[in-house]
């Protein structure tokens, strides 16, 4: 983590930031966040981070209480204190009213936290572990990116122990869902697949634009309830996700191996690419805290 973060508006070094007990939705889990991808020191696809956000925050019946332009400006100048052109910054919203341990009516509703790093490191090609019952989509939160991220934390943790990149979750009804933090894409007799959001999958920014750029491509991606039979079938898999953007699937535990080298793969990574490289150029040039 670098060592400047913000905390409501203000850079502090990392050392000398201060929270307290106070703020209930540390102690439960009551807030929402996103992470973002940095080029050129742009938040990338901010806008719709920004709208699942207050989405979520709606759902959790917390207010984000900031204006989005203001905070867009923030990851900007947070990035360039940092020194982080290219990296990923981690927004939170963290909610400090309600409960027996909410802070005095004189602090803020809402505290907003920025961080920025290095970009994660992935494999060119995942090893996924089929993991039952990873998600409940029957739940009042399901698709909602909140603080309380322990149940997909801990199977992350325990699937990188036992030797896998990550874990696809099923849900409830033994469908398949999404990964810890990237959505899944199965690809079948040359289109695409990849659960609906009904599924209890969250709705990632990455997925959103790569069903767009599939689209205008003139490949065709449709959701589609699946279950582990389609792994069975499928002709290449490949996830999706703010730190990954299109990743091929090298095998699904404990039955099924793809090629990683699939054309219907490297074309949306390709499209994917160019996205955002014409995204960074349009903000650079519109933005007036943006590195040049």
């Amino acid at each position: 983590m670098d060592p400047l973060i913000i905390h409501n508006g203000h850079i502090t070094p990392l050392r000398e930031a201060h929270f307290s007990p106070g703020q209930m939705g540390l102690l439960m889990g009551w807030g929402v966040f996103t992470t973002l991808r940095l080029y050129r020191g742009i938040p990338f696809a901010f806008e719709r981070h920004w709208a699942r956000m207050t989405r979520d925050a709606s759902r959790l019946g917390m207010s984000i209480g900031k204006d989005m332009n203001a905070v867009s400006d923030a990851i900007i100048e947070l990035a360039k204190a940092n020194h982080r052109a290219e990296g990923i910054a981690r927004v939170t919203f963290v909610k400090n009213t309600g409960g027996l341990w909410a802070e005095p009516a004189d602090h803020p509703a809402t505290d907003l936290v920025i961080f920025t790093r290095e970009l994660v490191a992935w494999p060119a090609a995942h090893r996924l572990l089929l993991q039952p019952n990873g998600v409940f989509s029957a739940g009042p939160y399901a698709g909602t990116k909140v603080l309380s991220w322990v149940s997909n934390a801990g199977v992350l943790e325990k699937a990188r122990a036992e030797g896998y990149d990550d874990a696809l979750l099923l849900n409830e009804k033994g469908e398949l869902a999404e990964c810890t933090s990237a959505n899944i894409f199965l690809v079948t007799r040359g289109k695409g697949l990849t659960p609906p959001l009904s599924s209890g999958c969250l709705p990632g920014v990455t997925r959103e634009i790569v069903l767009e750029v599939a689209a205008s491509a003139g490949f065709e991606i449709r959701e589609q309830t699946l279950t582990s039979e389609h792994l069975a079938s499928a002709e290449a898999v490949f996830v999706t996700s703010t730190t990954r953007e299109v990743a091929a699937v090298a095998s699904v535990s404990p039955s099924w191996e793809y090629s990683t080298a699939g054309p219907f793969t490297q074309a949306l990574a390709q499209a994917f690419r160019e996205y955002v490289q014409s995204y960074v150029k349009r903000s650079v040039g519109h933005s007036k805290t943006a590195p040049a």
